[in-house]
């Protein structure tokens, strides 16, 4: 270890000033458990990192008791597990008021550092405060719990939701009272979330061809560096291939048998174990996620053909050949009832054996609590006659009476046949205070 880098590194960190930043909703409860960050690739994960030392300094402490590791810094590459110890004890001499009071440690990429979880162990039982971050192609949330055996709590930053994506566009709107030409401009941002998804680098470019080729670098990397690289797959025309057909599948049923029969009927060679991991390795990545259908039986449930939903709605315009505004909809408000999440909720879907559909169920300790659907428009009397049916189906043999229907424009409510239905427009429930389920 060349003790003069480290020492220039930690002092570069000191002196330099925090960058800039769009403050994310996702908030850190205080605890000593390490902090993990997870998420998809390009997310913002280190930008997290360092709204969190801001939320520190702010709240008083000195930033000389921070130090940040971010191990894909030149000065960092080639330290072993055993020297992250010594840099923390590098820091302390430049800095020794810093041994009076508790030390916060942030580390970026640590999978870098052959062993990292021997030394973030050490350093968590000596009591430091730590908060983790890393590439999700090499650091993934199930080897995370396994690597630091029950020491941390794994928080997932996803893309920007649409109350982030306005911050960054740098437009403050009053939705209690919006003029005619500001909902039109609102509703332009939708159209552009809805289009190309809410990664912050393609949100603050301008031009939508590079729009798409970011977008394009963004699938590819999931390809070679989270699936080809990480596991040693060598059949990269399957994995493009499952790749693009989970991502036109977004928002509907995806059945891994019948996906396995349209491989083999291809003539290609490929195990049906081998796809459900290849799928779970996606999962993993955070490219896509599957929810489950609503069964009162667990058992049932995990047999169940599961909806999936992509991490960003963006990576859809990748293989689109026609525009389906209702699923990318219902993908958006999918991720954002995601974020929201707590360990105690589940969401799911109902199906009933005449398929009629609800998409999402909200479950609270065991208890329905929302039903949910969601469409484009309702201005079909028909459209609206079968989705306000197959609501009231559901809300009968489900117990709930919480009934909400997502549109692009409707707004109110209206009781049918003895229950209170409320229509939203999808901006409005988006730009609500940010929900916990």
């Amino acid at each position: 270890m060349d003790t003069s880098e480290i020492k220039e590194y930690l002092i570069d960190f000191q002196k330099r000033q925090l960058p800039e930043l769009i403050k994310r909703e996702l908030s850190i409860p205080k605890t000593h458990k390490i902090k993990s960050i997870i998420g998809p690739r390009r997310a913002g994960k280190t930008y997290f990192l360092y709204q969190n030392m801001e939320q520190l300094i702010e709240s008083g402490v000195k930033k000389e008791n921070i130090v940040y590791l971010n191990f894909e810094d030149p000065r960092l590459i080639g330290i072993n597990f055993k020297e992250i110890k010594e840099i923390i004890k590098l820091h302390w001499q430049i800095y020794p008021s810093s041994m009076k009071d508790n030390l916060y440690v942030f580390v970026d990429e640590p999978q870098n550092i052959k062993q990292w979880e021997i030394a973030i162990r050490a350093l968590y039982e000596e009591g430091f405060d730590i908060f983790l971050s890393g590439s999700s192609s090499k650091l993934l949330s199930k080897e995370i719990a396994t690597s630091l055996r029950g020491r941390t709590i794994a928080y997932t930053l996803l893309p920007f939701s649409f109350r982030e994506f306005l911050k960054l566009k740098k437009d403050k709107l009053d939705i209690s009272r919006l003029s005619s030409k500001e909902k039109s401009l609102l509703l332009s941002f939708l159209d552009e979330y809805l289009e190309f998804g809410g990664f912050p680098e393609i949100i603050i470019e301008a031009d939508k061809q590079n729009k798409m080729r970011i977008l394009s670098e963004y699938f590819n990397l999931t390809v070679y560096r989270d699936l080809v690289e990480r596991y040693n797959v060598r059949n990269t025309k399957i994995i493009k291939w499952l790749l693009k057909s989970l991502a036109t599948s977004f928002s509907k049923e995806f059945s891994i048998h019948k996906v396995y029969q349209t491989v083999k009927s291809q003539g290609l060679k490929l195990s049906k174990n081998t796809l459900y991991v290849y799928v779970s390795m996606l999962e993993d990545s955070f490219f896509t996620f599957f929810m489950p259908k609503f069964t009162p039986s667990v058992r049932k449930g995990e047999f169940s053909i599961n909806k999936v939903y992509l991490s960003d709605i963006g990576f859809a315009k990748l293989v689109e050949t026609t525009e389906n505004k209702g699923r990318k909809m219902e993908n958006v408000v999918f991720l954002e009832l995601e974020r929201g999440k707590q360990p105690h909720t589940e969401i799911s879907y109902w199906k009933n054996q005449q398929q009629e559909e609800v998409d999402f169920v909200i479950k609270e300790r065991g208890k329905v609590k929302q039903l949910i659907q969601v469409c484009h428009t309702l201005e079909d009397p028909d459209t609206k006659k079968r989705e306000v049916r197959t609501l009231l189906k559901a809300s009968k043999e489900l117990k709930c009476d919480n009934l909400l229907i997502i549109t692009e424009n409707k707004d109110g409510s209206e009781r049918i046949k003895g229950k209170k239905i409320e229509y939203t427009p999808l901006w409005k429930w988006l730009l609500q205070s940010p929900r916990t389920l």
